[in-house]
């Protein structure tokens, strides 16, 4: 699989796409989907934002496949999931439900929960193979680039240690990045258009119309690879 940033560069738009852009109106989001990694001898060593946390869960649980972990973690809904899941305990606050996951799984489990709960948050942390995943166990919040001169947020939310290629390359997927040691990748999503066919005019429920609604516009993608600076775009609707 390939993670949303990818699609949208290779014009392969999905549902999972289109999940990452539901909650943006029109404007300039800056510093979105922003990856750090470090490259050793034998690991990639991966921080990322939120953004990407279900999609490495999806990606390390199709490689687990029928084997088991140890996973532990939250899956964070508006929705009442209490008869969806086998928790071990519920954190409630303002509508926001975090489900609290502590326990032995197989990959075909947890895929199972990303298909059935793709709108949830699914912040799990386990092994697959060598590759080690940690999300912290909290509702996901965006990072803020810094507006007065100050270091940028430090970017740990989802950390992976991997020498799976496939995953690298599937975040990391420039070609000034083939031999990279070091690098910085950040987005800014720019949505110029808020599209609505026909058929969702005629809805009254605004939340499901702000939800199949599509995005125009497009994603500045900014690298800074050994100390290298370079800048691409691509727009889309999603």
């Amino acid at each position: 699989m390939d993670f949303f940033i990818r699609k949208i560069f290779n014009n392969e738009i999905d549902e999972i796409v289109h999940l990452q852009f539901k909650k943006f109106s029109r404007g300039e989001f800056k510093y979105r989907g922003v990856v750090i990694a470090k490259k050793s001898k034998d690991n990639f060593y991966i921080n990322t934002s939120y953004e990407y946390a279900n999609e490495f869960v999806r990606f390390l649980a199709e490689k687990l496949n029928e084997s088991k972990t140890h996973a532990t973690g939250v899956i964070v809904s508006t929705r009442n999931l209490d008869e969806e899941l086998d928790f071990r305990n519920k954190k409630q606050f303002m509508g926001v439900k975090q489900y609290v996951i502590d326990k032995e799984m197989t990959g075909t489990e947890i895929l199972g929960l990303c298909n059935k709960l793709s709108s949830s948050f699914i912040g799990l942390s386990f092994s697959a193979g060598n590759s080690v995943l940690k999300i912290k166990p909290k509702a996901p919040k965006s990072a803020k680039p810094s507006t007065k001169g100050e270091d940028n947020p430090k970017i740990d939310f989802c950390k992976l240690i991997t020498n799976d290629l496939t995953i690298v390359k599937s975040l990391i997927f420039d070609d000034e990045a083939r031999n990279f040691n070091k690098i910085e990748i950040s987005h800014d999503f720019i949505i110029n258009e808020i599209i609505i066919n026909d058929e969702l005019k005629q809805e009254r429920d605004f939340a499901k119309i702000k939800e199949m609604a599509k995005r125009k516009g497009k994603v500045v993608r900014k690298l800074s690879i050994d100390g290298k600076k370079f800048v691409k775009e691509k727009e889309f609707v999603v």
